[in-house]
């Protein structure tokens, strides 16, 4: 691996060169073991800790396949799907490991006592497999996560739709929270030149996500003008659903739950802010029973703010506490845009206030592969930023789980992998500069 590294800090190392690299037998890799998914039997959700249940050790790297790429990951970063991995819920992700091995020989690579887990990466390729043309040994890229066989008609209109249709890193093996990582080529996107290698990492799997949940058709279809009601506005998905809404002209308002958080989003521009925990709104009375006064008040807090307005677009993803709530405030014939459900997937609502005022509610899941295309687009062009607001080591990719789990976190958490120090890769300092407060904006609260 130290060869490896070397090739990527050295100014002048061409793609002959990585491609004359020996690649590695091993390498460090995060994982869960198939002979502990019981470990947290018997506890709560929240009393279950990441910090067990994740490793760090070396694991053989797989064998390459057509269409397939192996990267040399040099920076990572932890979503929720981390967290469900390493919790084991809402079951253990070796089901999808097993499902998915039975698909062919080549997949078989997939069914392993152990999962190496993570669905971002930003690093440099160092083979690529038969039939791979776009990309070459040294390139440097970002992935998606979005992984598809494309042999059924029905994912040709929309990759999502897919039958075969998997989360990398989740639903799939040999994830980015490694030093090497195996990704179809078709996952591959350029590098932000102006973003260092962790900055890189971050954005893609959330970034993808709200891009297709808020701005695209698939989504919502947010245009200029619409008030768009955003849970979690400076966490990992909101704060990307906040960037999308300043920038296409919508008027976002934001739901946090500190006046630390609310002053992120005043940072990102935001200027509509309700702070639930200062506000102590209780949408539910008891563990079986919600509490309507409670969305009343909440919809008129939100009309306070918005001009008397009530909300065209819900950017939904806490899920149960929350989804009746979204439902009563979206304006008639708005939309609410759902994903991810982290406080729970059993959503209850009051469907008058649906069907008679011509709501919809719409799922969305992760991004088709141009969605994740003009998602990293964008943050190439230095009009969307990363999130980042700390980076821990590999070895400690336990505990960034866990501040992600227990809600300790600001935006996103990156994890630096063969990269030995943050702030490595940028190649445009000059376009940097001009961003340079908008890269930084979460790191500094």
């Amino acid at each position: 691996m130290n060869q490896i590294l070397d090739a990527i800090l050295a100014p002048d190392t061409t793609s002959e060169d990585f491609a004359a690299l020996t690649v590695p037998e091993s390498y460090r890799a995060v994982t869960v073991h198939k002979d502990e998914a019981g470990m947290f039997e018997g506890l709560t959700t929240r009393e279950k800790d990441p910090r067990k249940s994740l490793h760090v050790e070396e694991v053989p790297v797989p064998e390459l396949g057509p269409g397939e790429a192996l990267v040399a990951v040099m920076a990572s970063s932890v979503n929720y799907n981390s967290v469900w991995t390493s919790i084991f819920e809402p079951l253990s992700t070796f089901a999808f490991l097993e499902r998915y091995g039975k698909l062919s020989p080549l997949a078989k690579r997939h069914d392993l006592p152990y999962h190496v887990i993570g669905s971002d990466l930003a690093g440099v390729v160092l083979r690529t497999g038969p039939g791979v043309n776009a990309w070459k040994p040294g390139d440097e890229v970002v992935a998606h996560c979005l992984s598809v066989e494309l042999e059924s008609a029905d994912g040709h209109d929309d990759t999502m739709l897919d039958p075969e249709q998997r989360i990398w890193g989740f639903e799939t093996n040999f994830g980015g929270l490694a030093e090497i990582a195996l990704v179809k080529s078709n996952q591959l996107m350029p590098k932000p030149r102006h973003l260092s290698w962790e900055e890189a990492a971050s954005p893609g799997l959330v970034n993808s996500t709200a891009y297709r949940q808020l701005v695209s058709r698939n989504g919502a279809g947010m245009k200029q003008g619409d008030n768009v009601l955003i849970w979690g506005a400076s966490g990992g998905l909101g704060s990307y659903a906040t960037q999308f809404a300043l920038a296409g002209g919508a008027n976002p308002i934001c739901v946090v739950s500190s006046d630390k958080k609310a002053e992120i989003c005043r940072r990102m521009g935001a200027e509509a802010i309700i702070d639930r925990t200062a506000e102590d709104y209780r949408f539910w009375k008891n563990e079986h029973e919600q509490d309507p006064r409670e969305w009343k008040r909440f919809g008129k807090r939100i009309r306070e703010l918005t001009g008397g307005e009530d909300v065209d677009i819900v950017f939904e993803h806490p899920g149960r506490e929350t989804f009746g709530a979204s439902v009563y405030v979206t304006r008639k014939g708005g939309t609410i845009v759902t994903c991810a459900s982290t406080s729970g997937y059993n959503h209850e609502y009051d469907n008058r206030y649906l069907w008679m005022s011509l709501k919809r509610i719409v799922g969305s899941h992760f991004a088709n592969y141009r969605e994740a295309w003009e998602a990293n687009r964008l943050i190439a062009k230095g009009k969307i930023h990363p999130t980042l607001s700390k980076t821990y080591r590999l070895e400690d990719t336990g505990q960034a789980a866990y501040d992600v789990h227990r809600n300790l976190h600001q935006g996103k958490v990156g994890v630096l992998a063969l990269a030995p120090e943050e702030g490595m890769g940028v190649r445009d300092e000059e376009m940097r500069a001009r961003h340079i407060d908008a890269i930084n904006r979460f790191r500094n609260v």
